[in-house]
């Protein structure tokens, strides 16, 4: 999911333990952490734009943080962040739309009126979507997450021009993605239920991803 592009060596994380990178120097950095899903959403833009050596990666142990992080880089102590032109800039959706439109590489929003138009409902109803997903795990997971996965199959049926949710791969898709397919494994896995059955769109949608 989020090795679209080159694939590359991933530097282990940071914990309470390492020293700081040389903040501030000039150079981009995405903190982050491989089990995020907040995190992934940046991690994917970045490597599909090919940003990997514009961009560079520093994964932060969420369970063993250094205590350098929230004094010096980040005070939310959360991640992502993105070190950026001498500032720390944080929230996943902010950052996806910030490095597209302030790095080179492949467009991640579409210049179609009416595809930028469903575009931004779907990244406004995002949030709620996972809420809903995470809610469910509290009561009846499979009943309660059915018309979360409903949603997402009638979205992704607006537009015929590709399997993703404005037809072509955008930050849509990226702001989605990562919980889906964890949600997707947890009720196979725990649930033994499928839910792409019933939904094809839904399940060519996290087949290409």
């Amino acid at each position: 999911m989020a090795t679209i592009g080159v694939q590359q060596v991933l530097p282990p994380p940071l914990t309470s333990t390492s020293e700081p990178p040389p903040l501030f120097d000039g150079t981009t950095r995405l903190y982050a952490s491989y089990t995020c899903p907040f995190a992934q959403r940046v991690w994917i833009a970045r490597n599909y734009k090919g940003l990997q050596d514009k961009i560079h990666l520093v994964p932060i142990d969420l369970q063993n943080r250094p205590a350098w992080y929230k004094e010096k880089v980040y005070p939310e102590n959360k991640v992502p962040s993105l070190e950026h032109n001498g500032k720390v800039l944080g929230e996943s959706l902010d950052l996806i739309k910030y490095v597209d439109a302030n790095f080179e590489g492949t467009p991640l929003f579409p210049n179609d009126p009416s595809k930028k138009e469903f575009g931004e409902q779907l990244l406004s109803h995002v949030d709620t979507f996972t809420k809903e997903l995470f809610l469910s795990l509290k009561g009846d997971t499979v009943q309660q997450a059915s018309p979360t996965f409903e949603f997402l199959e009638n979205a992704l049926g607006k537009f015929d021009d590709g399997p993703f949710l404005l037809g072509q791969f955008s930050l849509v898709d990226v702001a989605y993605i990562p919980f889906v397919e964890r949600f997707h494994i947890v009720l196979a896995e725990v649930f033994k239920h499928d839910v792409t059955e019933g939904r094809p769109k839904l399940a060519t949608w996290i087949e290409v991803h």
